[in-house]
């Protein structure tokens, strides 16, 4: 088994322009994974692996033969110096993977509901928010979310990280904001946008017909191509003093409205752990 020791070895360079350049994934169609949790989350949800990078000190090689999909996958092992000088979070669980990128085109969307509730998030500005909204998209068990123009890609570390591993977990497609709304439309999905001002209150729509929420830019808003095609636009009476909150606090408020009005669904097994 290979035994990489030096920050210096072409490899490790290599992982590193996977982890900080979207042009690099693009290109070789390939992201860099950390942690046990998440490298579970996407094995789980179809996501194939190509190379396993892992430090002994910190976790047993052992452990790998246990998760279904990682037995044949090839393995490198680091020393604690370069599995560190690697590591993107601050607390880890030592083991990085090389997987390859699935397709995240809207054709690649499905359904097994005839009344699918969807997110849709315009133009995010951070890769935080976007995490958070997968989040809260898995917590709520939604049919998928929507990028509409999406800066970067989906495969930023900051992305993986603050989704906690969601980004494997839910159905997501990014495309255009255009295309996404054609494709709502001929697909017969009312579309809902949080907007302030000329809005109605957001639990007076009716969300149990097939629905897109939509959420824009916590700066802007929504653009004027999604308030003029929006079939409603909803907002969230604030009292303080200012007239704005995180886009997934926003988006939360928002779609579980919708879940209470198709009576949630949950059962005991589904209901928050508080994190």
């Amino acid at each position: 088994m290979k035994y990489i020791s030096s920050i210096q070895n072409p490899e490790v360079r290599q992982i590193e322009h996977w982890t900080r350049k979207s042009r690099n994934r693009r290109r070789d169609g390939l992201f860099v994974l950390e942690g046990l949790r998440e490298l579970r989350l996407a094995l789980s949800g179809g996501y194939l692996p190509e190379k396993l990078y892992f430090c002994p000190e910190i976790l047993d090689e052992g452990i790998f033969n246990e998760i279904p999909g990682l037995k044949a996958t090839d393995r490198v092992v680091l020393s604690p110096e370069v599995y560190r000088h690697l590591a993107y979070r601050g607390k880890t669980e030592g083991v990085i993977a090389l997987m390859h990128i699935k397709e995240h085109g809207l054709e690649t969307l499905t359904w097994k509901q005839k009344n699918p509730l969807l997110l849709v998030a315009e133009a995010p500005e951070k890769p935080g928010n976007i995490g958070a909204l997968l989040r809260t998209a898995d917590a709520a068990g939604l049919d998928a979310v929507l990028i509409a123009d999406l800066k970067g890609d989906l495969y930023n570390p900051n992305i993986i990280r603050s989704s906690v591993g969601c980004l494997f977990t839910v159905p997501v497609a990014a495309a255009s904001s255009s295309e996404i709304l054609t494709f709502l439309k001929t697909s017969g999905i009312q579309v809902v946008g949080a907007a302030l001002g000329g809005a109605v209150r957001y639990d007076t729509t009716d969300y149990t017909r097939p629905t897109a929420i939509v959420v824009g830019t916590e700066a802007t808003g929504l653009t004027e191509l999604w308030k003029a095609e929006s079939d409603a636009l909803v907002e969230i009476p604030m009292r303080g003093a200012i007239d704005s909150m995180n886009v997934s606090v926003a988006a939360a408020i928002l779609i579980f409205e919708g879940l209470r009005q198709r009576g949630f669904g949950f059962s005991s097994a589904g209901t928050s752990k508080g994190h």
